[in-house]
């Protein structure tokens, strides 16, 4: 069955929403729906509360470490954590409380998937974490054109998605209402999972609410 499933997104130390297509090496191109007050404690122990196990930690750039760790420690082994991931320091993020770590972009040198550089991830963690054995046990999809946007998901990727994998999959990119749950859910069979971003109340979004999501997670 499809599940809401939470973010904190880090961006210079602080929550952010941020409009995915616009991250760059150039700041003043930067887009940006949400800068949260409240530190990434506030929302790890909010999910903690709620039972919303696997919620994403995603620091997009330098700079997020310390708050990283803070939302870690506030619920050891109830989130994951993305963002300058590589073999050298996977088994660190384990150490500060991550259940899991999305790998993206070390995998990809050039634009190229590197089996070489994904064994040499699996060998730094050795049996720490038998989850990711023989390569991982989920994916996480960011569609960035969309993100950010509140427009719509890409409901012909959730599908694929669905027929592509044969393992857990959460979708991110678009949400803008709870009907957005139901298209998920409808286009993958159950299959897909659903992260919501800036449509969200806590994020300062008028779309769908925290409650909402949870009561949806609750029924379904």
């Amino acid at each position: 069955m499809t599940k809401f499933r939470p973010c904190i997104d880090l961006h210079s130390g602080q929550v952010k929403q941020i409009v995915g297509g616009t991250l760059s090496n150039v700041p003043a191109d930067l887009k940006t729906n949400y800068v949260s007050k409240l530190p990434a404690s506030h929302y790890a122990e909010l999910y903690q509360r709620h039972g919303l196990r696997g919620g994403h930690v995603v620091m997009l750039g330098s700079g997020n470490d310390a708050a990283a760790e803070e939302a870690l420690s506030t619920w050891p082994s109830g989130l994951q954590v993305a963002g300058g991931i590589t073999d050298k320091n996977a088994q660190y993020w384990i150490d500060q409380g991550a259940e899991k770590v999305i790998i993206t972009s070390f995998l990809f040198p050039e634009g190229k998937f590197s089996l070489e550089r994904l064994e040499s991830v699996l060998f730094a963690l050795g049996e720490s974490i038998s989850l990711l054995e023989p390569y991982c046990s989920e994916f996480l999809i960011h569609a960035a054109d969309v993100e950010g946007l509140q427009q719509g998901i890409d409901e012909e990727l959730v599908s694929k998605l669905s027929e592509w994998c044969s393992i857990p999959v959460t979708y991110a990119g678009g949400a803008r209402s709870l009907e957005d749950l139901e298209k998920v859910h409808s286009s993958s069979r159950g299959k897909v999972d659903l992260t919501i971003g800036s449509a969200l109340d806590i994020f300062g979004g008028s779309g769908v609410t925290f409650d909402e999501c949870i009561q949806w997670n609750k029924t379904h």
